[in-house]
């Protein structure tokens, strides 16, 4: 028999905290009084300073507004209105370069010096290693393969055949609801509209192109737009309505998003030949091949969704530098990985279905992250493709660096000489 000891090691110490004197009461609900924040939507530098007078009065310092509050983030606050309520200032993370990466793509094209804010060191050290070596092999091959983002409303009705005759209903004017959608926005395009059926719940696939914009927002309004169209003109009586019934995959790795995908689908590729693999990783491709393996295994037998292994790391350092939404590696960090020998060397290739970048809209436009996107010369309209294959191509060089790491027994060493030693 297995004894959990991480459990009744848990109980008592909470056994301990509850039976504390004074401790039996502190889960039990409380009325004391409290004074409410104003919500303020326009950010200024008098209201950033009225909420930083209520947190100096709690456990606040004057050195943390200092720090969060920085005159040069207060003397602009007006430029964040449209992206923060309740602005109080902004944090700083650490920016790191990794590149140049070489690109070859259908739309990315050149040497890009990609940007990569995050707190943990040896992260952009070893995406700088994966774009060397993807670089000195000659570039990565990219191209955006799908796109499409999926907003999907959901009605209920008494019954399975009312749901059914809304269908039939729906597919009979899907034109109408068409230009009721598209009449929302000047970039997005419905391009789909697909029925699913629970019994008496209708689920509408409603997927869009959203121009170079990541698009959320785009695709809300739009599905709303065509959901009150439904309200209106349809005859079916509906119960209830949704504009999102949690079908899409929404800032969740899902099935359905691993298949049919949800934003741009990326494909990004390269081969690695022997000798640079022996001369710049310190392993061999039958070694990476051979951990490789392994990893695949292990993705199989834990059930995740597609197999890779560190997508996560490069999108949320690229999302926060590039001001994209940083929720969104939930659904981003989902694709394949793979590994193959071929003539002379090892190919290394990503296929990502759910990347949701934009080079417009969004936190795009915030001083730092306009910084970001101008450092990799992607800012602006007409840049949304190539940015969505940068951001493939920037995973798969994790991907590279990390599997030679492992398979040359070099993991931790790195991360105890770059985050700990130093």
């Amino acid at each position: 028999m297995v004894v959990p000891f991480h459990v009744t090691e848990m109980l008592k110490r909470v056994r301990a905290r509850f039976f504390e004197q004074g401790h039996e009461s502190r889960m039990l609900p409380k009325d004391d009084d409290f004074t409410t924040l104003r919500p303020v939507r326009t950010a200024t530098e008098a209201s950033i300073n009225r909420y930083w007078t209520r947190l100096i009065q709690g456990p606040a310092t004057d050195a943390d507004k200092a720090a969060i509050a920085d005159p040069d983030t207060v003397s602009r606050a007006n430029h964040y209105s449209a992206n923060i309520e309740n602005m109080i200032g902004t944090v700083k993370l650490p920016v790191g370069i990794a590149g140049p990466l070489r690109i070859n793509g259908l739309y990315a094209d050149g040497d890009y010096h990609i940007p990569m804010a995050t707190s943990e060191a040896a992260l952009v050290a070893s995406y700088a290693r994966g774009a060397y070596v993807a670089t000195k092999a000659g570039g990565i091959s990219t191209a955006v393969l799908y796109e499409g983002v999926l907003r999907t409303p959901a009605f209920t009705f008494d019954t399975l055949l009312q749901a059914g005759t809304f269908i039939d209903w729906v597919v009979g004017n899907a034109d109408l609801l068409k230009e009721a959608a598209e009449a929302t926005t000047n970039h997005g395009k419905l391009t789909s509209l697909e029925p699913v059926i629970d019994n008496n719940v209708a689920f509408l696939l409603c997927r869009y192109t959203t121009g170079d914009a990541a698009g959320q927002n785009m695709v809300t309004i739009a599905t709303n737009a065509l959901c009150e169209t439904i309200a209106e003109h349809c005859p079916v009586p509906i119960k209830r309505w949704y504009v999102e019934g949690n079908f899409s995959g929404d800032k969740k790795a899902s099935s359905l998003g691993t298949i049919t995908g949800r934003g741009r689908k990326v494909s990004a590729a390269v081969t690695l030949p022997d000798p640079l693999i022996e001369k710049a990783l310190h392993t061999t491709t039958d070694e990476m091949l051979d951990y490789a393996r392994v990893a695949n295994l292990g993705a199989l037998l834990s059930g995740q969704l597609g197999a890779q292994a560190h997508y996560a790391n490069g999108l949320a350092a690229f999302y926060i530098a590039t001001g994209q939404d940083a929720a969104c590696v939930a659904e981003s960090a989902v694709g394949f990985t793979r590994m193959e020998r071929r003539e002379g060397g090892l190919f290394c290739s990503v296929t990502m279905p759910n990347i949701l970048v934009g080079s417009v809209g969004g936190g795009t436009s915030l001083p730092s992250q306009t910084a970001g996107l101008n450092i990799l010369g992607l800012k602006g309209a007409g840049n949304g493709a190539a940015l969505a294959e940068v951001t493939a191509a920037l995973c798969l060089c994790g991907e590279i660096s990390i599997v030679a790491a492992m398979a040359a027994g070099h993991f931790t060493r790195a991360h105890d000489s770059l985050a700990r030693q130093r």
